[in-house]
Protein backbone atom coordinates (compact mmCIF):
# COMPACT_ATOMS: atom_id res chain seq x y z
CA UNK A 1 0.00 0.00 0.00
CA UNK A 2 1.23 3.74 -0.43
CA UNK A 3 0.91 5.61 2.70
CA UNK A 4 0.48 9.39 2.11
CA UNK A 5 1.77 11.67 4.92
CA UNK A 6 0.82 15.67 4.01
CA UNK A 7 1.77 18.54 6.24
CA UNK A 8 -1.15 19.87 7.82
CA UNK A 9 -2.66 22.78 7.18
CA UNK A 10 -4.62 23.94 9.78
CA UNK A 11 -4.09 26.92 10.98
CA UNK A 12 -1.54 26.78 13.94
CA UNK A 13 -1.41 23.26 14.15
CA UNK A 14 2.40 22.21 14.48
CA UNK A 15 2.06 18.21 14.78
CA UNK A 16 3.02 15.64 12.20
CA UNK A 17 0.68 12.30 11.42
CA UNK A 18 3.77 10.25 11.46
CA UNK A 19 7.49 10.07 13.46
CA UNK A 20 10.31 8.81 11.03
CA UNK A 21 10.35 5.54 12.83
CA UNK A 22 6.52 4.64 11.94
CA UNK A 23 7.80 5.07 8.32
CA UNK A 24 10.74 2.32 8.47
CA UNK A 25 8.14 0.08 10.03
CA UNK A 26 5.74 0.72 7.21
CA UNK A 27 8.64 0.29 4.38
CA UNK A 28 9.92 -2.67 6.51
CA UNK A 29 6.19 -4.23 6.09
CA UNK A 30 6.69 -3.97 2.20
CA UNK A 31 4.60 -0.66 1.82
CA UNK A 32 5.47 2.69 0.18
CA UNK A 33 5.37 6.11 2.42
CA UNK A 34 5.40 9.41 0.69
CA UNK A 35 6.20 12.30 3.04
CA UNK A 36 5.23 16.04 2.19
CA UNK A 37 8.39 18.40 2.36
CA UNK A 38 8.80 20.02 5.99
CA UNK A 39 5.46 17.95 6.99
CA UNK A 40 7.61 17.47 10.23
CA UNK A 41 9.47 20.85 10.90
CA UNK A 42 6.86 22.12 13.46
CA UNK A 43 7.74 18.68 15.43
CA UNK A 44 11.30 19.37 14.90
CA UNK A 45 11.34 16.39 12.81
CA UNK A 46 13.54 16.95 9.39
CA UNK A 47 13.13 16.09 6.12
CA UNK A 48 16.41 14.15 6.22
CA UNK A 49 14.95 12.13 9.05
CA UNK A 50 12.44 10.57 7.23
CA UNK A 51 14.57 10.03 3.82
CA UNK A 52 16.74 7.98 5.73
CA UNK A 53 13.66 5.91 7.04
CA UNK A 54 12.82 5.02 3.75
CA UNK A 55 10.32 7.91 3.09
CA UNK A 56 9.77 9.04 -1.13
CA UNK A 57 9.84 13.06 -0.32
CA UNK A 58 6.94 15.04 -2.59
CA UNK A 59 6.93 19.20 -2.62
CA UNK A 60 2.94 18.99 -3.14
CA UNK A 61 -0.08 17.67 -0.98
CA UNK A 62 -1.81 17.22 -4.28
CA UNK A 63 0.70 14.51 -5.34
CA UNK A 64 0.63 12.88 -1.71
CA UNK A 65 -3.51 12.67 -2.06
CA UNK A 66 -3.22 11.85 -6.22
CA UNK A 67 -0.69 8.82 -5.17
CA UNK A 68 -1.43 7.37 -1.66
CA UNK A 69 -3.94 4.97 -1.06
CA UNK A 70 -3.99 6.21 2.30
CA UNK A 71 -3.87 9.46 4.08
CA UNK A 72 -2.93 9.39 7.59
CA UNK A 73 -3.00 12.59 8.87
CA UNK A 74 -3.78 15.10 12.33
CA UNK A 75 -6.80 16.95 11.65
CA UNK A 76 -9.78 17.11 9.63
CA UNK A 77 -9.27 17.63 6.36
CA UNK A 78 -9.73 21.19 5.24
CA UNK A 79 -11.79 22.41 2.64
CA UNK A 80 -8.91 22.50 -0.17
CA UNK A 81 -7.81 19.10 1.02
CA UNK A 82 -11.20 17.80 0.42
CA UNK A 83 -10.98 18.25 -3.10
CA UNK A 84 -8.27 16.18 -3.20
CA UNK A 85 -9.87 13.48 -1.40
CA UNK A 86 -10.24 10.60 -4.32
CA UNK A 87 -13.12 7.81 -4.26
CA UNK A 88 -11.93 4.35 -2.45
CA UNK A 89 -9.73 6.36 -0.94
CA UNK A 90 -8.98 5.79 2.71
CA UNK A 91 -8.25 8.81 5.30
CA UNK A 92 -7.36 8.33 9.07
CA UNK A 93 -7.51 11.24 11.16
CA UNK A 94 -9.44 12.82 13.84
CA UNK A 95 -12.64 14.29 12.34
CA UNK A 96 -14.53 14.91 15.03
CA UNK A 97 -17.74 15.36 12.23
CA UNK A 98 -20.87 15.62 15.10
CA UNK A 99 -19.49 19.48 15.19
CA UNK A 100 -19.76 19.80 11.60
CA UNK A 101 -22.23 19.03 9.17
CA UNK A 102 -20.32 20.91 6.22
CA UNK A 103 -17.34 18.47 6.69
CA UNK A 104 -19.79 15.58 6.75
CA UNK A 105 -21.73 16.18 4.09
CA UNK A 106 -18.54 17.09 1.97
CA UNK A 107 -16.38 13.76 2.84
CA UNK A 108 -19.54 12.06 2.10
CA UNK A 109 -19.13 13.54 -1.36
CA UNK A 110 -15.86 12.56 -1.87
CA UNK A 111 -16.64 8.86 -1.56
CA UNK A 112 -13.91 7.95 0.68
CA UNK A 113 -13.41 6.24 3.84
CA UNK A 114 -13.33 7.78 7.14
CA UNK A 115 -11.30 6.15 9.92
CA UNK A 116 -12.00 8.58 12.76
CA UNK A 117 -9.12 8.46 15.63
CA UNK A 118 -11.82 9.59 18.32
CA UNK A 119 -14.39 6.54 17.64
CA UNK A 120 -11.68 4.14 18.13
CA UNK A 121 -12.52 1.69 21.25
CA UNK A 122 -9.85 -1.05 22.40
CA UNK A 123 -11.23 -3.84 23.82
CA UNK A 124 -11.76 -2.67 27.25
CA UNK A 125 -14.03 0.02 26.04
CA UNK A 126 -10.87 2.47 25.87
CA UNK A 127 -9.98 5.75 23.29
CA UNK A 128 -6.96 5.13 23.09
CA UNK A 129 -6.04 7.53 20.05
CA UNK A 130 -7.80 10.42 21.90
CA UNK A 131 -6.28 9.99 25.33
CA UNK A 132 -2.86 10.98 24.62
CA UNK A 133 -4.20 13.94 23.50
CA UNK A 134 -6.70 14.22 25.99
CA UNK A 135 -3.75 14.42 28.26
CA UNK A 136 -1.99 16.71 26.74
CA UNK A 137 -5.33 19.09 26.42
CA UNK A 138 -6.32 18.54 29.81
CA UNK A 139 -2.74 19.86 30.93
CA UNK A 140 -3.06 22.65 28.34
CA UNK A 141 -6.01 24.03 29.77
CA UNK A 142 -4.84 24.95 33.63
CA UNK A 143 -1.75 26.32 31.80
CA UNK A 144 -3.83 28.30 29.27
CA UNK A 145 -6.36 29.37 31.90
CA UNK A 146 -4.02 30.39 34.26
CA UNK A 147 -2.50 32.89 31.65
CA UNK A 148 -5.79 34.37 30.49
CA UNK A 149 -7.26 34.50 34.38
CA UNK A 150 -4.57 37.59 34.50
CA UNK A 151 -6.09 40.76 33.94
CA UNK A 152 -4.01 42.35 30.86
CA UNK A 153 -5.82 38.93 29.37
CA UNK A 154 -9.10 40.40 30.84
CA UNK A 155 -9.13 38.00 33.34
CA UNK A 156 -10.26 38.37 37.26
CA UNK A 157 -6.26 39.41 37.78
CA UNK A 158 -6.17 36.00 39.90
CA UNK A 159 -3.29 33.80 40.55
CA UNK A 160 -4.00 30.23 40.28
CA UNK A 161 -2.86 29.05 43.51
CA UNK A 162 -2.69 32.02 45.61
CA UNK A 163 0.02 32.78 48.09
CA UNK A 164 -0.09 32.98 51.82
CA UNK A 165 -2.64 34.96 53.05
CA UNK A 166 -4.76 35.09 49.92
CA UNK A 167 -7.18 32.38 48.82
CA UNK A 168 -6.05 30.31 45.90
CA UNK A 169 -8.32 30.23 42.71
CA UNK A 170 -11.20 27.86 42.30
CA UNK A 171 -11.19 25.63 39.15
CA UNK A 172 -14.29 23.96 38.14
CA UNK A 173 -13.94 20.67 35.86
CA UNK A 174 -16.33 19.15 34.11
CA UNK A 175 -16.38 16.10 32.92
CA UNK A 176 -13.99 13.07 35.45
CA UNK A 177 -12.75 11.77 32.14
CA UNK A 178 -8.93 12.01 30.50
CA UNK A 179 -8.72 15.94 30.01
CA UNK A 180 -11.11 16.35 33.43
CA UNK A 181 -8.79 13.91 35.74
CA UNK A 182 -5.54 15.69 34.09
CA UNK A 183 -6.65 19.34 34.57
CA UNK A 184 -7.80 18.56 37.86
CA UNK A 185 -4.33 17.38 38.69
CA UNK A 186 -2.65 19.82 37.39
CA UNK A 187 -5.15 22.19 38.87
CA UNK A 188 -4.64 20.77 42.30
CA UNK A 189 -0.42 21.12 41.55
CA UNK A 190 -0.93 24.67 41.36
CA UNK A 191 -2.65 24.64 44.34
CA UNK A 192 -5.88 25.74 43.01
CA UNK A 193 -9.04 24.85 44.83
CA UNK A 194 -10.94 21.98 42.34
CA UNK A 195 -13.81 20.86 42.02
CA UNK A 196 -13.85 17.45 39.76
CA UNK A 197 -17.57 16.90 38.23
CA UNK A 198 -18.82 13.56 36.47
CA UNK A 199 -22.11 12.15 36.80
CA UNK A 200 -20.04 8.50 36.86
CA UNK A 201 -20.09 7.12 40.92
CA UNK A 202 -17.04 4.71 39.75
CA UNK A 203 -15.19 7.38 37.93
CA UNK A 204 -15.70 9.20 41.03
CA UNK A 205 -15.14 7.27 43.72
CA UNK A 206 -11.55 6.47 41.95
CA UNK A 207 -10.32 9.38 41.60
CA UNK A 208 -11.36 10.39 44.91
CA UNK A 209 -9.06 7.51 45.95
CA UNK A 210 -6.29 8.78 43.83
CA UNK A 211 -5.99 12.71 44.24
CA UNK A 212 -5.22 15.33 46.38
CA UNK A 213 -7.39 16.05 48.97
CA UNK A 214 -7.61 19.87 47.40
CA UNK A 215 -9.71 18.31 44.78
CA UNK A 216 -13.41 17.26 45.71
CA UNK A 217 -15.42 15.06 43.52
CA UNK A 218 -18.94 15.86 43.14
CA UNK A 219 -21.56 13.94 41.17
CA UNK A 220 -22.74 16.41 38.31
CA UNK A 221 -26.16 17.80 38.33
CA UNK A 222 -28.00 20.87 37.01
CA UNK A 223 -27.89 22.20 40.42
CA UNK A 224 -24.06 21.32 41.73
CA UNK A 225 -23.03 22.35 38.34
CA UNK A 226 -24.62 26.37 38.89
CA UNK A 227 -22.91 25.81 42.28
CA UNK A 228 -20.08 25.49 41.14
CA UNK A 229 -19.81 28.03 38.19
CA UNK A 230 -20.74 30.51 40.91
CA UNK A 231 -17.95 29.85 42.85
CA UNK A 232 -15.31 29.58 39.56
CA UNK A 233 -12.54 31.41 38.52
CA UNK A 234 -11.93 29.15 36.12
CA UNK A 235 -14.12 26.48 34.79
CA UNK A 236 -12.79 23.83 32.09
CA UNK A 237 -15.47 22.09 30.28
CA UNK A 238 -14.28 18.06 29.10
CA UNK A 239 -17.55 16.68 28.93
CA UNK A 240 -17.30 13.66 25.73
CA UNK A 241 -19.89 11.43 23.96
CA UNK A 242 -17.43 9.43 21.84
CA UNK A 243 -18.42 10.76 17.74
CA UNK A 244 -21.81 12.93 19.02
CA UNK A 245 -22.03 16.22 19.51
CA UNK A 246 -21.22 17.82 22.90
CA UNK A 247 -23.73 18.33 25.42
CA UNK A 248 -24.36 21.96 26.77
CA UNK A 249 -23.70 21.81 30.50
CA UNK A 250 -23.75 25.38 30.80
CA UNK A 251 -26.15 27.93 29.47
CA UNK A 252 -26.06 31.42 28.55
CA UNK A 253 -28.19 32.63 31.13
CA UNK A 254 -25.81 30.50 33.55
CA UNK A 255 -22.70 32.97 33.09
CA UNK A 256 -24.67 35.69 35.49
CA UNK A 257 -23.84 33.55 37.91
CA UNK A 258 -20.51 33.65 37.45
CA UNK A 259 -17.30 36.07 38.42
CA UNK A 260 -16.62 39.04 36.05
CA UNK A 261 -13.53 37.94 34.30
CA UNK A 262 -13.48 34.33 35.13
CA UNK A 263 -11.94 31.73 32.48
CA UNK A 264 -13.85 29.14 30.49
CA UNK A 265 -11.53 26.73 29.07
CA UNK A 266 -13.98 24.61 26.34
CA UNK A 267 -11.85 21.61 25.71
CA UNK A 268 -15.16 19.68 24.84
CA UNK A 269 -15.07 22.69 21.51
CA UNK A 270 -13.78 19.75 18.87
CA UNK A 271 -17.08 18.15 19.47
CA UNK A 272 -19.16 21.18 19.30
CA UNK A 273 -18.62 22.95 22.67
CA UNK A 274 -20.13 22.20 26.38
CA UNK A 275 -20.52 26.04 26.98
CA UNK A 276 -23.93 27.31 24.86
CA UNK A 277 -21.96 30.46 24.22
CA UNK A 278 -18.95 28.75 22.73
CA UNK A 279 -17.57 28.75 19.63
CA UNK A 280 -14.48 27.88 17.28
CA UNK A 281 -11.04 29.64 18.08
CA UNK A 282 -7.91 29.84 16.87
CA UNK A 283 -4.23 30.10 18.51
CA UNK A 284 -3.55 33.18 16.88
CA UNK A 285 -7.06 34.36 18.34
CA UNK A 286 -7.78 32.36 21.18
CA UNK A 287 -10.29 33.97 23.04
CA UNK A 288 -13.63 36.39 23.40
CA UNK A 289 -15.93 37.57 25.96
CA UNK A 290 -19.46 36.79 26.66
CA UNK A 291 -21.34 39.00 29.47
CA UNK A 292 -17.92 39.55 31.32
CA UNK A 293 -16.86 35.42 30.96
CA UNK A 294 -13.17 35.23 29.05
CA UNK A 295 -13.88 32.01 26.32
CA UNK A 296 -10.95 30.24 25.36
CA UNK A 297 -12.31 27.92 22.36
CA UNK A 298 -9.53 26.42 20.39
CA UNK A 299 -10.00 23.29 18.62
CA UNK A 300 -6.41 22.02 18.45
CA UNK A 301 -5.31 23.16 21.43
CA UNK A 302 -1.96 20.33 21.41
CA UNK A 303 -1.49 21.33 18.03
CA UNK A 304 0.82 24.27 19.95
CA UNK A 305 2.91 21.98 21.86
CA UNK A 306 3.65 20.08 18.43
CA UNK A 307 6.74 17.88 19.77
CA UNK A 308 5.12 16.69 22.34
CA UNK A 309 2.19 16.09 20.87
CA UNK A 310 3.51 14.39 18.00
CA UNK A 311 5.50 11.75 19.57
CA UNK A 312 2.56 10.99 22.41
CA UNK A 313 -0.06 10.69 19.52
CA UNK A 314 1.93 8.41 16.57
CA UNK A 315 2.94 5.91 19.59
CA UNK A 316 -0.90 5.10 19.65
CA UNK A 317 -1.63 5.54 16.21
CA UNK A 318 1.19 3.72 15.04
CA UNK A 319 0.02 -0.09 15.30
CA UNK A 320 -3.47 0.83 13.37
CA UNK A 321 -1.75 2.42 10.83
CA UNK A 322 0.32 -0.90 9.86
CA UNK A 323 -2.95 -2.87 10.31
CA UNK A 324 -4.64 -0.46 8.08
CA UNK A 325 -2.27 -0.72 5.75
CA UNK A 326 -1.44 -4.07 6.06
CA UNK A 327 -4.72 -5.84 5.69
CA UNK A 328 -7.24 -2.85 3.79
CA UNK A 329 -9.57 -0.85 5.66
CA UNK A 330 -12.35 -3.73 4.67
CA UNK A 331 -10.11 -6.79 6.08
CA UNK A 332 -8.78 -4.24 9.34
CA UNK A 333 -12.52 -3.55 10.49
CA UNK A 334 -13.82 -7.12 9.91
CA UNK A 335 -10.70 -8.54 11.87
CA UNK A 336 -10.51 -5.69 14.32
CA UNK A 337 -13.48 -4.25 16.31
CA UNK A 338 -11.43 -1.28 17.37
CA UNK A 339 -11.34 -0.16 13.80
CA UNK A 340 -14.40 -1.35 13.22
CA UNK A 341 -15.20 1.60 15.52
CA UNK A 342 -13.03 4.18 13.89
CA UNK A 343 -15.02 3.35 10.50
CA UNK A 344 -17.48 6.54 10.13
CA UNK A 345 -17.60 6.91 6.83
CA UNK A 346 -17.32 4.00 4.11
CA UNK A 347 -17.20 4.68 0.36
CA UNK A 348 -19.18 7.56 0.78
CA UNK A 349 -21.98 6.16 2.98
CA UNK A 350 -22.65 7.29 6.44
CA UNK A 351 -22.00 4.54 8.92
CA UNK A 352 -22.02 5.81 12.51
CA UNK A 353 -24.59 6.17 14.70
CA UNK A 354 -23.76 9.28 16.81
CA UNK A 355 -22.55 11.05 13.52
CA UNK A 356 -26.09 10.09 12.09
CA UNK A 357 -28.22 11.42 14.73
CA UNK A 358 -26.50 14.52 14.93
CA UNK A 359 -27.39 15.52 11.50
CA UNK A 360 -30.54 13.66 10.92
CA UNK A 361 -28.94 11.61 8.47
CA UNK A 362 -29.27 7.97 7.18
CA UNK A 363 -26.92 5.69 9.05
CA UNK A 364 -25.73 2.67 6.83
CA UNK A 365 -24.68 -0.64 7.77
CA UNK A 366 -20.89 -1.21 6.14
CA UNK A 367 -20.70 -4.05 3.43
CA UNK A 368 -18.20 -5.86 4.65
CA UNK A 369 -19.43 -6.92 8.32
CA UNK A 370 -23.13 -7.85 6.20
Amino acid sequence: MIVGIPKETKKDEYRVSMLPVGVEELVRGGHRVLVQRSAGAGSGLADEAYATCGAELVDTPEEVFARADMIVKVKEPQAPELKLIRSGQTVFTYFHFAADRGLTEGFLATGATAVAYETLRDDRGRLPLLIPMSEVAGRMSIQEGAKYLEKPQMGRGILLGGVPGVAPAHVTVLGAGSVGANAAKVAAGFGASVGLLDTSLERLRYLDDVTPPNIDCLYSDRHTIREQIARADLVIGSVLIPGARAPHLVEREDLKLMKPGAVIIDVAIDQGGCVATSRPTTHANPTFVVDDIVHYCVTNMPGAVGRTSTYALCNATLPYVLQLASQGVEKAAASSPAILSAVNVYRGHLVHRAVADAFGLPCETPSFTK
